[in-house]
């Protein structure tokens, strides 16, 4: 089975606007992450990142779309970026079986610069590229800056298990 997006649905109130999407993954909520909260995945299919400080009130910079804070953070469940001049863009992943997630997308701007058929693509981009994957690569482990000393045979203390 492959992805499904269903069809968008559009709200305007004065000059606010609300795009909303429903995204369908035969993919885990785990494996779906990655895409929306990281510069790597975020890149992979909706925009180069130059800033992602994945907490809340982090600082975030999305070429295209705009700069400004992460708004809403919840691991593996909720990502919401509000940028200037691009809005709020709430990424919100729910499971849908044992190895199956559903996206519910919110883009809230003003004026004209976001349209549904962009978004369509972005996550027909979205569909393919975690069709193709195994999933994102995660943060690269850290190692240490400086090489290890030689490990010494150490006796246990009492009482430790070796």
């Amino acid at each position: 089975m492959s992805g499904s997006i269903a069809q968008g649905t559009s709200q305007t109130h004065g000059n606010t606007h609300i795009l909303h999407f429903m995204v369908r993954f035969p993919r885990s909520m785990e494996e779906v992450w990655p895409a929306v909260a990281t510069p790597e995945g975020l890149g992979a299919w909706c925009t180069a990142v130059d800033v992602l400080q994945p907490h809340l009130d982090g600082e975030v910079s999305l070429r295209g779309l705009g700069s400004g804070r992460v708004t809403a953070w919840d691991v593996d469940r909720v990502a919401e970026y509000t940028v200037e001049g691009g809005g709020r863009l709430r990424f919100h992943l729910e499971r849908a079986g044992e190895a199956e997630s559903v996206l519910r997308f919110t883009h809230e701007f003003q004026g004209e610069r976001a349209s549904e058929a962009d978004w369509r693509s972005r996550f027909e981009r979205l569909i393919e590229v975690l069709e193709s994957v195994q999933g994102f690569p995660g943060p690269e482990p850290m190692t240490p800056s400086e090489p290890s000393a030689p490990s010494e045979s150490v006796e246990p203390l009492p009482g430790q298990f070796t």
